[in-house]
């Protein structure tokens, strides 16, 4: 039998997005970023999460999606990627999916170009584009995220 893919579901406006549930450490209420100077316009800013500095992605400018103030009412999304640990602003987490390799086609054989899509499963309801955290950022956008991180470390110090 095959493993199945555990994915964790979120909401932007009336879209659905998923993240691999194994690459999720934690859904909390959203709470004030601060900003970051010199970060990726993808960038909202920092928040300090249990003693570390993570940057808050706004993923709606990554999806075209129209921009908004955060509210009470939304969610970070802490998850952890290769490389670091990110937040990102979700309307709400709708909960946990579970999918066979069968049930999700790649971004591939979608279309070329889909960087930040692993792929598309389906829902009784819709589709879910399953989001890829590692490709997120682009490799410029990376080093202009650490360069504004390690300067923001430098500052608390």
């Amino acid at each position: 039998m095959s493993e199945l893919t555990q994915l964790v579901i979120f909401r932007l406006d009336d879209e659905r997005y998923a993240l691999p549930l194994a690459v999720v450490e934690r859904i909390v209420r959203a709470a004030e970023v601060t900003p970051l100077p010199k970060a990726p316009t993808i960038v909202l800013g920092v928040i300090d999460w249990e003693g570390r500095v993570l940057p808050v992605f706004n993923i709606r400018r990554r999806f075209q999606l129209p921009e908004r103030e955060i509210s009470p009412a939304d969610q970070f999304l802490i998850a952890a990627t290769e490389w670091r640990t990110v937040v990102l602003v979700v309307d709400e987490a709708q909960g946990m999916i579970e999918r066979s390799p069968t049930e999700i086609v790649g971004a591939a054989q979608i279309a070329p170009g889909l960087e930040q899509i692993q792929g598309v499963t389906k829902l009784d309801d819709g589709l879910v584009l399953i989001h890829d955290l590692e490709k997120y950022l682009s490799l410029d956008e990376a080093r202009s995220l650490d360069e504004a991180m390690s300067q923001e470390v430098a500052r608390e110090r």
